[in-house]
């Protein structure tokens, strides 16, 4: 009985480093996945701070524009017009780009859930 206990303790010994050996690309690909969604998230969470921003500024500009009508300064309007339409597309820019990091984010997701499933079958 002692032998086949040292027998399979010694087995053990030498099989274990190569299991874990074998699942260290799948728990690279794991981290690499938590750290492209921490990544998209701050990216995500940037550009809603920049797109209040921008509709802030959209507003102000438009509230300018107001003022300079009812006091007749048109050179003042012009440049405020401007301003608008440079703060729209800025606005449309954020959009698109939010659009896109939350198109990354569900994609890394999706992408880590297929890893860990992978992970867990090739254990079996």
């Amino acid at each position: 009985m002692r032998g086949r206990s040292a027998l399979l303790t010694a087995l053990t010994l030498v099989t274990l480093p190569l299991a874990l050996t074998a699942q260290a690309p799948d728990t690279t690909d794991v981290k690499q996945d938590r750290r492209e969604v921490r990544h998209d998230r701050r990216e995500l969470r940037s550009d809603r701070r920049d797109i209040k921003g921008d509709v802030k500024d959209v507003r102000q500009d438009r509230r300018e524009i107001r003022q300079d009508v009812k006091s007749g300064d048109v050179k003042e309007a012009r440049q405020d017009r401007r301003d608008l339409r440079a703060d729209g597309r800025d606005v449309r820019r954020d959009v698109r780009d939010a659009r896109a990091d939350r198109r990354d984010l569900r994609r890394d997701r999706r992408d880590r859930r297929r890893d860990v499933h992978q992970k867990a079958d090739s254990a079996k």
